[in-house]
């Protein structure tokens, strides 16, 4: 008679590795449907065989180099959860600096822009830490704005944001802050670096200069921009000098800054509007 083989358990499965032991440790807690913090407590517990077969398929798309946040349809985000699929960029850490200086120059009641808000979580944070703004979040891709739409109403901020399936600023009015987190990348760095094999290149592809669509920004946001009002715009790191540049030919008279993210990158161009 032959032995069983023996069941599968929480560290079994962890312990045979073939992809990151982290990246494992949330697919498979998210295949459990259990917290991270109570999988890695149990590493006896047995794992019911279908959920083995899924945990087992979402493993080798993990490590053909399918990003975890959209295998698990979810990443967390300045302190909060948001749904991602294959329509919208994965919300990065860089870009939480984005939204820190926004919340900085927010003034009661201010009048917001979120252009091309992709998952929409640049929209959403800002309406969870500032309860007096309204706002309006952009995007060309409809696939986009249904996902954005559907973080909105999980936490609990669909009706203060008005959300447009336009181009840039096309169609809406006038804003005390304007952010962005648009594309950057040159169309060569878009096709040949790995994030452009999974992450929407719509998303990605700034053009032949990385600043095609910013550049398309900054040269109609003057019609766009209140008085006094603040830009805020996520770049690449060696775009400094150009944006600088775009920014003072759209506003000559504005404070034009470039602040660095946690590893000291230039990665966030801030323009204060005059009165």
């Amino acid at each position: 008679m032959e032995a069983l083989a023996p069941a599968a358990t929480v560290g079994s499965v962890l312990a045979s590795g073939g992809a990151d032991r982290n990246d494992l440790q949330v697919l498979l807690a998210h295949t459990m449907g259990v917290t991270r913090t109570k999988l890695l407590s149990h590493p006896q517990a047995p794992i019911d065989p279908g959920l083995l077969e899924n945990f087992e398929s979402a493993r080798l798309r993990l490590q053909a180099g399918e990003p975890l946040p959209y295998l698990i349809g979810e990443w967390e985000f300045f302190g909060a959860s948001f749904a991602v699929s294959p329509a919208v960029l994965i919300p990065r850490p860089e870009t939480e600096l984005l939204v820190e200086q926004a919340l900085k120059l927010l003034q009661p009641g201010a009048r917001v822009a979120d252009v091309g808000t992709g998952s929409g979580c640049i929209a959403v944070a800002l309406a969870l830490h500032n309860h007096s703004i309204t706002l309006a979040a952009s995007d060309a891709a409809a696939a986009a704005l249904q996902i954005a739409r559907a973080n909105a109403q999980r936490h609990a901020v669909a009706a203060r944001i008005q959300f447009s399936h336009t181009h840039l600023l096309r169609t809406l009015g006038e804003f005390d802050l304007i952010c962005a987190n648009l594309p950057y990348l040159t169309t060569q760095e878009a096709a040949e670096l790995a994030v452009g094999r999974h992450e929407p290149r719509l998303a990605l592809d700034g053009g032949a200069d990385g600043l095609q669509l910013i550049a398309e920004l900054l040269a109609t946001a003057p019609a766009h921009l209140a008085a006094g009002g603040a830009m805020c715009l996520e770049i690449g790191t060696a775009q400094k000098a150009a944006v600088c540049g775009l920014a003072a030919a759209a506003f000559p008279a504005a404070r034009v800054q470039v602040l660095p993210d946690l590893a000291g990158h230039d990665r966030l161009l801030v323009i204060q509007h005059s009165l």
